[in-house]
């Protein structure tokens, strides 16, 4: 499958036959992949894909071997991470990476720190408030007692406080309950709609990346093997195969 019919000018990312290597290991190769402005678009992949690595090299924490990745229509592989989180670029990583000694409202705090619109700050703190009620709640509770989807919450909150334009998420169902999966979902589709953020998430639980997304690659063992809109993805034989045990219904 390829994605030469999709629209080329309105792409926020666009990753260009992106190699990463580390020492003689190649942890991706040959990764081309398009986030569509304000679209959700989804990452799959078992763990040790490559899909972090991924996601680093967008946020310039790993630089690729080979490749480029620009960002609205400006090539920023050189750019320093501190550059790409200004002009709107926003990594929310796996395992969340809270501050735990602080309270909730001090590390969404820390997701504003680089802004200076105080009426906007305002209004992003009414959003996630309004988003994730339990963050208001525990506003004033040190991030460390949360629960795990209650931390989850709180890593897209500081997120969304930087005013994202693109937001990439890392694995946010990773150890958190079914029934809050299924609210992170709820949550991030909310977001692309109200905000109109555009979002890449990547995923190991096909089935929160399937029912959120409108497009998706999937990635084997550091190479795509498939990439379509959601419905031919679920037909595909190579992801039933990959990610449902052979012939099994998506």
């Amino acid at each position: 499958m390829t994605d030469m019919n999709r629209k080329s000018g309105s792409n926020i990312l666009e990753l260009r036959d992106i190699d990463v290597i580390y020492g003689k290991s190649v942890a991706i190769h040959d990764v081309s992949l398009k986030v569509p402005e304000g679209e959700i678009v989804t990452l799959i992949g078992s763990n040790g894909a490559g899909k972090s690595t991924t996601l680093n090299t967008i946020a310039g924490i790993v630089k690729p071997s080979r490749g480029s990745v620009v960002y609205k229509g400006e090539d920023i592989t050189k750019l320093p991470t501190d550059k790409r989180v200004q002009m709107g670029l926003c990594l929310v990583p796996e395992g969340r990476h809270l501050f735990p000694f602080l309270t909730v409202l001090e590390n969404l705090q820390l997701g504003a720190t680089q802004r200076k619109d105080s009426a906007g700050i305002k209004s992003d703190f009414d959003f996630v408030y309004d988003l994730f009620p339990k963050l208001k709640d525990r506003r004033s509770q040190k991030a460390g007692t949360l629960s795990g989807g209650e931390q989850q919450m709180v890593a897209i909150a500081r997120g969304l406080m930087s005013d994202p334009k693109l937001l990439c998420l890392d694995e946010p169902s990773l150890g958190i309950a079914p029934i809050v999966i299924e609210e992170m979902g709820v949550a991030i589709k909310e977001i692309n709609k109200s905000k109109g953020t555009s979002i890449l998430l990547v995923e190991q639980n096909v089935h929160l990346a399937f029912s959120t997304a409108s497009y998706c690659y999937a990635l084997q063992v550091g190479e795509l093997m498939a990439e379509g809109d959601i419905e031919s993805i679920k037909n595909s034989d190579v992801v039933k195969k990959a990610y449902f045990g052979g012939d099994k219904e998506a």
